[in-house]
């Protein structure tokens, strides 16, 4: 009979009554990690291990910083509410995605939080030129006399605070840039980006084509998250810019694939 050490079965039995409290917490609305880890009183991390682990089984999905329950009804956040979750680890995607950028290039900025917090860590740059949806983006770059600014018109999508649509991918058409930074709602290796909207995607698929390189900048909460109805394929090299949050098992899939080069963002705490 396996002699199994009595302090490893109650480890094993409070992770497990911890889950299936945390199943219950999620079936009543989706859940952040930051409220899951202060109702636990333990780290962060842990809850992001207990969250991929009932992710892996098929309980849950993941979302922007949390759950929720399979075949619910999904509610797309609002940049107002993305802004403050995971910031740490945004930020520090950011400041690795910054030194991706050389004088002198022009690079295209998606919508959406982390390419938000990437246009604040090119303040004081020189002869940059930036072509950008994201109307925090121009916020960030707009007293910046040595970076060039594009904004590509369209309708504004109040969600995301980004510009869609075709006006925005007619002007996209007549450019070109070396590298484009794109964010996500989710990400799956071999299948590419998903998103709320067509329009969305559509756009991401154009902007990729405008660009020599491309770069995703994704934290760990949306590694593996197939949640959205909309998706964008990855078909070239690209490169993904993920956080230290990040679980082996999650990153696997994306270092498997030939066409993908992994780099992992450090958090200043």
């Amino acid at each position: 009979m396996l002699d199994i050490p009595t302090s490893f079965l109650m480890t094993f039995n409070k992770t497990e009554k911890r889950r299936q409290t945390i199943l219950g917490i999620i079936s009543k609305g989706d859940a952040n990690v930051e409220e899951l880890s202060l109702h636990f009183g333990i780290s962060e991390s842990t809850i992001r291990r207990d969250l991929t682990e009932l992710a892996n089984n098929g309980r849950i999905v993941r979302t922007y910083g949390g759950a929720a329950l399979l075949g619910g009804e999904r509610r797309e956040s609002s940049l107002g509410e993305r802004i403050h979750i995971q910031r740490q680890q945004k930020n520090a995607i950011a400041r690795l995605a910054a030194l991706q950028i050389g004088e002198g290039d022009t690079v295209i900025l998606d919508a959406g939080t982390t390419t938000a917090a990437l246009a604040w860590q090119l303040s004081g740059r020189n002869k940059l030129h930036v072509i950008t949806n994201n109307i925090a983006v121009l916020i960030a770059l707009s007293n910046e006399p040595e970076i060039a600014l594009t904004v590509l018109g369209g309708s504004l999508r109040k969600m995301s605070m980004g510009t869609v649509g075709p006006l925005t991918e007619l002007v996209l058409d007549r450019m070109s840039a070396d590298k484009v930074f794109l964010g996500a709602d989710g990400l799956v290796a071999g299948r590419g980006l998903c998103e709320a909207t067509q329009e969305q995607a559509a756009l991401k698929e154009k902007m990729i084509g405008r660009a020599t390189e491309i770069f995703v900048l994704a934290d760990a909460s949306k590694l593996g998250f197939a949640g959205q109805p909309a998706w964008t394929p990855l078909d070239r090299p690209w490169t993904l810019i993920t956080d230290a949050d990040a679980m082996p098992s999650q990153l696997a899939p994306f270092e498997a694939c030939p066409n993908i080069t992994v780099m992992i963002a450090d958090a200043v705490r």
